[in-house]
């Protein structure tokens, strides 16, 4: 199940390419560029399976069943900018550049896709995730410790807001790589 939790997260961080892709797809056949063929087809199906699935998969990985712990945020800095410009450009890259409406371009999508999934889940890269960002959360590097245990701890974090210092809050620990900061306690 974990595996599956992971790809999901891996699809949603491309949610917004998908989204360009797509877009660009329909404007194409509004405009009449493009016929409705069995690659345009497939294509556009292929597209909004991976925009539902990813949107899913983060729905699912930030709601999920991992139990929120009462932790006090000793320290951290905000890295959201350090990860995100260099993503987004290839973003970008990827949604004007490659030709889908040919069957090469098709296939070249679907091998850069299961290539850079195979490096986003074996190195954990959870943390780079630009639809959380658009979504108005920011990313953290923080050192923690959670209730009743002295082990100083380290994880990336997303929070919605501007994390406060020497604080308690709920987390949710996935991973070190991704972790939620549910809410500060009063």
């Amino acid at each position: 199940m974990d595996k599956l939790k992971d790809i999901l997260l891996f699809l949603s961080a491309f949610v917004p390419m998908f989204i360009l892709i797509l877009l660009r797809l329909v404007i194409d056949m509004i405009n009449s560029n493009l016929s409705f063929n069995v690659l345009n087809t497939l294509n556009f199906i292929t597209l909004i399976f991976l925009v539902v699935g990813g949107c899913f998969g983060l729905y699912y990985n930030i709601h999920s069943s991992e139990k929120a712990k009462e932790a006090v945020i000793l320290s951290g800095e905000n890295i959201t900018d350090q990860h995100f410009l260099g993503y987004f450009s290839l973003f970008v890259l990827f949604a004007l550049q490659l030709e889908l409406t040919l069957v090469s371009g098709y296939i070249l999508f679907v091998c850069i896709m299961i290539f850079i999934g195979i490096v986003y889940i074996k190195n954990s890269l959870f943390y780079i995730n630009p639809l959380l960002n658009i979504l108005g959360y920011n990313f953290y590097t923080i050192k923690y410790k959670l209730i009743g245990n002295d082990d100083l701890r380290e994880a990336k974090m997303f929070y919605k807001g501007t994390l406060e210092f020497d604080k308690k809050y709920m987390i949710k620990i996935k991973n070190q790589n991704f972790t939620f900061i549910d809410n500060k306690i009063k």
